[in-house]
Parts: structure tokens; C-alpha cells; sequence
């Protein structure tokens, strides 16, 4: 077992879930690790981990999205995790660094919802098991589209774009009402 491997099991465990339903994908996530010595790597063919992170304004009046490359949907920034990843928060946040180009995002001490989706990412199919972060871009935040997208845009919190899905949506929500606790 590696040490991000430990680390999301520490992460999951810890995870108080906003719903019972939030609750039920984080044991399923749990029982994969159990059941899945590498379910932390892109090479565990019935599903593994991923780290996601949805990056807001300064002022969280906006949330930063990428059209994705492959999907031609609006998304959070994330992807697989990588042998050099320490933490699942490590991982997030270098994502979300790599996919907006934008240095000093303030990542949330711990996931803002877990989702699961169908991907392609073998013969027959796969599933990611992705654990979804939250993230405040510095004041001024430039930001800069990366190789795996098609776009990258600003868009009001309240006023997303069509074509992205259920998933995102909540985690706009959900992180919205986080962000106005703070």
C-alpha cells in the first residue's frame, strides 16, 4: 500500500458527508481501497481515485470551469492521481494548478462531495472515484488554459453553462454554502 493510498483512506475515514447519500459513496470508496491494493492508480482497471478541485473567485462570485478536451462538458479541475502526489489534497491542488495556471489557490482542509462516473479509461470500461475539493483563487487571478482543455472561463455561480452535469452542479452549491460559512 503506498502512502497517498493510506492517505485517502485516513482522508475518507475522517470525511463527515454532508448526506446518507455522500455517505454511501464514501464506504463504497472505502471498500475499493480495501479491496484494491493500487485502486489509487490509473492502471486499476475496475475503478480508482481521482482528485478534483472546484476553484472560486476571490470574492466566490465566480467559479472558474474547464471545457474538457475529451468530454466537450464544463468541469472542475482534476484528474488522476501521480506516483509524486503525498496527499489526495497534493493531488487536487496540482491539478487544479496545472489546469488553470493560476499559483496560490487556498485548497479546503477536506473534500466538498465525492462523486462517481463511467469512464473510458480501459477496455470495457472503469469507473472514477473522485473526491472533490474546493478552492479560493488569490485577488487578481489570471489564469491560463492548459493542453487538456478546450476553454477556460469564469462563469457567475448562479448562472453555469448548459452543457456540463448533475455532479457539477452540486459541487457548485455545495461549495457555495461552504465558502459563505467562512
Amino acid at each position: 500500500m503506498s502512502a497517498l493510498h493510506a492517505d485517502a483512506v485516513r482522508v475518507l475515514s475522517a470525511w463527515r458527508a454532508p448526506e446518507p447519500a455522500q455517505d454511501a459513496l464514501r464506504a463504497d470508496f472505502l471498500g475499493h481501497l480495501s479491496r484494491y491494493p493500487d485502486g489509487m492508480w490509473r492502471a486499476c482497471a475496475p475503478g480508482h481515485l481521482t482528485a478534483s478541485t472546484l476553484v472560486l473567485s476571490a470574492d466566490r462570485s465566480r467559479v472558474l470551469l474547464t471545457l474538457h478536451a475529451k468530454l466537450k462538458m464544463w468541469l472542475q479541475m482534476g484528474g488522476h492521481c501521480e506516483g509524486d502526489d503525498a496527499t489526495l489534497a497534493a493531488a487536487a491542488l496540482r491539478e487544479a494548478t496545472e489546469e488553470s495556471g493560476i499559483g496560490g489557490l487556498a485548497l479546503s482542509a477536506a473534500p466538498v462531495q465525492l462523486d462517481r462516473h463511467s469512464v473510458p479509461c480501459h477496455p470495457g470500461g472503469s469507473w472514477h472515484l473522485d473526491v472533490q475539493y474546493l478552492a479560493v483563487a488569490p485577488e487578481g487571478a489570471r489564469h491560463e488554459i492548459s493542453a487538456e482543455s478546450d476553454d477556460l472561463r469564469w462563469f457567475p455561480v448562479d448562472e453555469l453553462p448548459a452543457v456540463t452535469d448533475a455532479a457539477l452542479r452540486s459541487l457548485v452549491a455545495r461549495a457555495v454554502a461552504l465558502s459563505e460559512v467562512r
